[in-house]
C-alpha cells in the first residue's frame, strides 16, 4: 500500500511541473498584459512543434502586450488585440526566436500564427537573447 501511495505522489509530482495552455508562466517577469476591448481583434497561435512553447506578442514599437504558455499540438486565442502590428516572440525549449514576419492586426480581423519546424525554413525565425524576450 506504501508504495502505491509513493507512485501516485511521485506521478502527480512530475505532471505538475508542466504548464496548461493559457498559463501566464512568467507573470512575474512582465508587466500586465495590455488589451483592446473594442477592436474585436485576434491572434490564434497553434503549436505544431514537438514540445511546448510560451509565446511573447509586441506591438509595433515591441513594447510587451501579453504572453501565454501553449502545450505542444494545442492552440490558444489571444482577444481584444490593439490595432497594431504584432511581432511574435517565444521560447523554444532553452532558446529564444522571433519571427521574421509582422502581423498586421487592424479592426475586428481574426488571425493564426502557426508555429511548425521544418528544416527548409529554418530562415523564418532569428534567435534572441533573454533580456530581448523578457524586457518590458
Amino acid at each position: 500500500m506504501r508504495t502505491f501511495f509513493v507512485l501516485i505522489l511521485t506521478t502527480s509530482l512530475v505532471f505538475a511541473q508542466r504548464g496548461e495552455t493559457g498559463d501566464k508562466t512568467f507573470s512575474h517577469r512582465f508587466p500586465p498584459d495590455v488589451t483592446n476591448e473594442v477592436s474585436g481583434s485576434s491572434l490564434e497561435i497553434q503549436n505544431t512543434v514537438e514540445h511546448d512553447i510560451i509565446i511573447v506578442i509586441r506591438d509595433q514599437y515591441k513594447k510587451y502586450l501579453r504572453h501565454v504558455y501553449v502545450r505542444t499540438n494545442e492552440s490558444y486565442t489571444f482577444k481584444h488585440l490593439p490595432i497594431t502590428r504584432i511581432y511574435v516572440q517565444f521560447k523554444s525549449l532553452e532558446f529564444y526566436f522571433e519571427d521574421r514576419k509582422v502581423q498586421v492586426i487592424n479592426f475586428g480581423e481574426k488571425r493564426r500564427f502557426m508555429f511548425f519546424y521544418d528544416a527548409s525554413q529554418e530562415g523564418n525565425y532569428f534567435e534572441i537573447t533573454e533580456e530581448e524576450f523578457f524586457k518590458a
